[in-house]
């Protein structure tokens, strides 16, 4: 079968997902297009695994100081770009289109006619899952973003909808970890605040992932450049991580059993209702904002939950072979039977 599959670059979240389908649909045989869009070509990284990709400009959120700026979004979206970007996109010749939550496949597909896939954690918001956050302009943002005639939501938990569990790798588990060592990938803030409220923390080693270089002057805060390598071993090992609300960093972190703290980006939906779901479920902790007492409380908690995920990435390649008949909640039911969910003590 012969595949495009456009991915939204802004975050790491989406390449992430796109790595694992990439390896499944290559395994079955398939011959696979991609496009990324949402970053500049050149701050992709650790992109082997998709071949010959393809890149456009696309959409993405302007963000300042942990907080999507909707005004400074729309100013800088070029309108008249994204239009040739869609026009420019043949389709022709594929037997399927899957947009995991890209634009530009998605309205291509949807002005030449083709029928779009859709697969991401995006397309749970159209099932009844905890929302938070939510105002016009984010409701607005989600149903017509990158539209999908199919829409595959992924989620943590079903909340008794036709959803799936995370698209993600499935390590070994760790045979032992580093008490002390957290894991920081805040790339929406301003990383000199980020290490301001870490550094009263002495008693432990905070390994922070950075989209931009910065100095630590303290030793127990060790600066990281991106790297996909560096911080999965990073992650293996760690008691916890502190990061943004996006949806694919927290279901690994809960596929390895580690304690999580999340701040969710102001005036971001997504990651607003994120946030709501892991303190609803019981499966992480969160922040409004940097907030010191927050930090030291979640930094002496001694419990974590352990989620055992099955090969999504595989049930969803059957599926599409198959003919993707209608995934109802008979379907979904029988994949959430192989979803374990453990406390494990730190």
């Amino acid at each position: 079968m012969k595949i495009f599959y456009g991915v939204q670059g802004t975050g790491n979240g989406h390449i992430t997902r796109a790595r694992v389908m990439a390896k499944e649909l290559k395994l079955a045989g398939h011959d696979i297009t991609f496009q990324f869009t949402g970053r500049p070509k050149e701050q992709y990284f650790d992109m082997e695994v998709f071949g010959a990709y393809q890149h456009r400009k696309g959409l993405t959120f302007n963000t300042k100081n942990g907080q999507v700026n909707y005004l400074k979004t729309a100013l800088e979206s070029n309108p008249i770009r994204f239009i040739k970007d869609i026009k420019s996109l043949d389709l022709s010749g594929y037997d399927l289109v899957i947009s995991d939550f890209e634009p530009v496949t998605a309205w291509a597909a949807k002005k030449q006619k083709i029928p779009v896939l859709g697969i991401g954690h995006q397309y749970a918001f159209n099932h009844d899952i905890p929302r938070a956050g939510s105002d016009p302009i984010a409701d607005q943002v989600m149903k017509h973003f990158a539209p999908a005639d199919i829409g595959i939501g992924l989620h943590w938990h079903h909340f008794g909808q036709a959803i799936l569990p995370p698209i993600i790798d499935t390590p070994e588990q760790p045979k032992s970890i580093q008490k002390d060592k957290i894991v920081v990938y805040l790339p929406f803030e301003e990383q000199h605040e980020v290490i301001k409220h870490l550094r009263p923390f002495e008693n432990f080693k905070f390994h922070l992932y950075s989209p931009v270089p910065v100095i630590s002057k303290y030793e127990h805060i060790i600066y990281h450049p991106l790297s996909r390598d560096g911080f999965q071993k990073d992650v293996y090992d760690c008691a916890g991580i502190i990061g943004n609300a996006g949806f694919e960093l927290a279901s690994e972190s809960l596929q390895l059993g580690k304690k999580i703290l999340v701040k969710p980006l102001h005036a971001q939906m997504e990651q607003i209702s994120n946030a709501a779901a892991l303190s609803e479920l019981g499966y992480g902790h969160t922040m409004n904002d940097m907030d010191n007492n927050v930090i030291e409380q979640w930094l002496h908690h001694k419990h974590a939950v352990r989620i055992t995920y099955p090969n999504i990435a595989n049930v969803l390649v059957n599926w599409i072979e198959d003919g993707m008949p209608k995934m109802d909640t008979e379907f979904t039911e029988k994949v959430w039977e192989g979803v374990d969910v453990l406390q494990v003590a730190l």
